[in-house]
Formats: structure tokens, C-alpha cells, sequence
């Protein structure tokens, strides 16, 4: 299939309607349909105003997060649609891609 992969690049101490942003975008994700999505947890990032982000062993709330999720086109419209609706500040890159299911899966 040829579709979109979108990432979105958070922190943990972000919140959205009572979760953090990351989680909020999975949920939103999983409810319009994006085939596959996945919250990954990163050591260390800057954003695009210079600010440098860190997990630190005691205090993980400015921990960087990645969520990226796979879809098609349709998808990623109504997608983006809504975030831009629901106001959403978040940096995203978006690729255009092919993707499918290879064996038997599960």
C-alpha cells in the first residue's frame, strides 16, 4: 500500500485532556484509523527552538517521545485535520511511503 508515516515529537511532561500528549495521540491515532503506530522513548533531543531535552535518572518528565504512526492518505488527512481543529503545538514529519504485511502475521 502507499500511504504516509508520520512522526511526532513530544515530551513526557507534555499533557493533553488529562494524558500525556504522546498517549492522546496514539488514542486519536487508533480512532481515525492509522494502521500501526508506536510511542518510542528517547535519551536526549533539542526542538525547533534550541531547547535541549534529557531524561534524567530521578526525573523523566522532560523525557523526548516519538510517536510514529503508519497510514493512508485518507487517513493522515483526517488526521492532521483534527489536530489543527484541536489546536495541537506539535512538530511532525511526515513521508511519504509504502507499506504492507509480509507472512502470515498475526
Amino acid at each position: 500500500m502507499q500511504g504516509f508515516q508520520i512522526t511526532f515529537f513530544t515530551q513526557q511532561d507534555r499533557k493533553y485532556k488529562g494524558n500525556t500528549l504522546a498517549e492522546w495521540l496514539l488514542e486519536c491515532g487508533h480512532r481515525h484509523g492509522v494502521q500501526s503506530a508506536t510511542l518510542k522513548a528517547g535519551s536526549e533531543s533539542y526542538d525547533s527552538s534550541g531547547r535541549f531535552h534529557s531524561a534524567h535518572f530521578f526525573e523523566l518528565a522532560d523525557q523526548p517521545l516519538e510517536v510514529v504512526m503508519v497510514m493512508d492518505e485518507a487517513v493522515a488527512d483526517k488526521l492532521l485535520t483534527t489536530l489543527q481543529q484541536e489546536e495541537i503545538s506539535v512538530f511532525y514529519v511526515k513521508s511519504a511511503i509504502e507499506f504492507g504485511m509480509l507472512g502470515r502475521g498475526s
